[in-house]
């Protein structure tokens, strides 16, 4: 009785012990859940700390700070890549160019930075969004201070050339969000902040040509020569300082800087040429490429276009030509987000073949809407279109990069180059038609490849996504291992056949 009455006592205190572990587990829990985040979002560990949620109204670091400043350094960007725009019909009279010349600047002025945009696209997954752009910004801002020291034709193609290195800093800005947010917003993400940096192309034109320039004019007594050769001093100074900003007070990622993630081998080593052979082999790459050709190249090109065509077609002075012009791009402060969203809305719709329907639709719209564009004769329906093509060129562009983070996670950066070089490219072959014929046939032909680019959103098939006629959809990410029991031979049940290849096994079990 004395050994039946010990065992008996053995087995409540047994019994006491194991309902009082799992209290202990849920404290300890409560505990780790009350520990205040590092973070001011809240942040998906599994995607490397990556924010689930936008806050506008925090420029709280890391995440925050970076979008508010990759969209900032973007706006300035294109505040000194077309600061010159809305001077060039004073420029032409003053240096005795023709309408050829002009055009042949403007295509120069894109030209550099297509080369850049394909270089800094992989090294932004080397050494990070920041430095970059920060050091583009201070560079770019020396030529744009040397625009007053123009005596020739020449020396006009000279400038604008190396200030096309700004507009580089879009590949930046796009590779700052999606490494800062998770693939659920990151469409929204990089649509809002590289909408709002496009609205630099419509500020620059009211900015510049409504606003300093006459400003200028009136300090330098009515003298035109000596007010567009002194204005463009201003956008220097606010370039190189925003470029100093931007290095020292924000981060390349969630958990700080690249250099200091990689001296603690928190990070690996990337290679930049692996980097970009990745991105470059990938027939989906070269698609969107040619479609944000057909949407940003339609943007450059209208913003150099735009004052000469209103002034010519419509015979109105610089100042107003220069206010009508920047309609166009102040509908990037919502355009380009509504493309974003859109295409966020239809992957959680259709996955990712909404996402390419989506696509599909805008550029399809932005074609219609040029042609209509090109037939209105009245100064009042071409600012109503105008506008309505301008939504959707800029939702085409939010759109586009809702799809670029999936091509190639593991070379996003050099994806992100790579489509975004198309942005200039389309402008060089555009302005080369607009060179040579007369602006409302220009028009046309331009929205005649735009619906040919649209089209293309058929041929779009991205690995372990349903394209429009192509692919199936298949959970490529996920590795199911099951909770083992002694017995169980330590082996995963379900093992993605791509990771197989690639040699990676990622334990999502508890």
């Amino acid at each position: 009785a004395e050994e039946e009455s010990q065992s008996l006592s053995e087995c409540i205190m047994t019994d006491l012990a194991n309902d009082e572990q799992p209290n202990k587990d849920r404290e300890a829990n409560q505990e780790e859940d009350s520990t205040p985040s590092p973070y001011a979002v809240k942040v998906d560990p599994e995607q490397d700390d990556k924010a689930t949620e936008l806050k506008l109204c925090s420029a709280k670091r890391p995440h925050m700070r970076a979008f508010h400043f990759s969209w900032w350094g973007f706006f300035i960007a294109f505040f000194i890549w077309f600061a010159i725009a809305p001077l060039l019909p004073i420029i032409k009279h003053d240096l005795d160019l023709d309408k050829e010349d002009i055009w042949t600047s403007n295509i120069f002025a894109v030209a550099f930075d297509i080369v850049m945009r394909f270089v800094f696209g992989s090294l932004c997954d080397k050494y990070g969004a920041r430095i970059l752009m920060g050091i583009i910004l201070m560079v770019a801002s020396i030529p744009t201070a040397c625009i007053g020291l123009i005596n020739s034709l020449t020396g006009l193609i000279l400038v604008r050339l190396f200030i096309g290195l700004a507009g580089s800093t879009f590949v930046c800005c796009q590779c700052w969000t999606s490494r800062m947010f998770t693939k659920e917003i990151v469409g929204v993400a990089n649509g809002m902040v590289g909408g709002w940096g496009n609205v630099g192309g419509g500020a620059t034109q009211l900015i510049m040509g409504s606003a300093l320039f006459p400003l200028f004019k009136f300090l330098m007594d009515g003298n035109e020569t000596l007010a567009w050769r002194t204005v463009c001093i201003v956008p220097a100074v606010v370039a190189f300082l925003t470029g100093i900003v931007i290095i020292k007070f924000s981060d390349d990622c969630p958990k700080g800087a690249y250099r200091d993630l990689k001296k603690s081998g928190e990070m690996p080593e990337i290679s930049a040429a692996a980097s970009f052979r990745g991105a470059a082999i990938d027939f989906n790459t070269w698609i969107l490429f040619i479609q944000y050709a057909c949407c940003f190249g339609v943007e450059l090109t209208v913003n150099n276009a735009a004052v000469s065509f209103f002034q010519s077609e419509f015979d109105l002075s610089t100042e107003a030509a220069s206010a009508i012009a920047s309609i166009f791009g102040f509908m990037n402060l919502f355009a380009r987000g509504i493309g974003g969203y859109a295409s966020d809305w239809a992957m959680n719709k259709m996955k990712m073949r909404g996402r390419i329907l989506v696509q599909a639709l805008f550029l399809l719209l932005e074609g219609v809407c040029i042609f209509i564009f090109v037939e209105m004769t009245s100064l009042a329906g071409s600012i109503i279109m105008l506008t309505i093509f301008s939504i959707f060129v800029q939702a085409a562009e939010g759109s586009t990069y809702g799809v670029v983070p999936y091509v190639n996670a593991k070379a996003t950066g050099s994806v992100a180059g790579i489509v975004g070089a198309g942005g200039p490219t389309g402008a060089v072959s555009f302005g080369l038609i607009f060179r040579q014929l007369a602006p409302r046939t220009a028009f046309s032909v331009m929205a005649g490849i735009v619906l040919a680019s649209g089209v293309l959103s058929v041929l779009i098939t991205i690995k372990n996504h349903r394209g429009i006629l192509f692919g199936a959809d298949r959970d490529g990410d996920t590795i199911i291992v099951p909770r083992m029991e002694e017995d169980e031979e330590e082996f995963p049940k379900a093992v993605d056949a791509s990771d197989k290849e690639d040699g990676e096994y990622h334990n999502n079990s508890t």
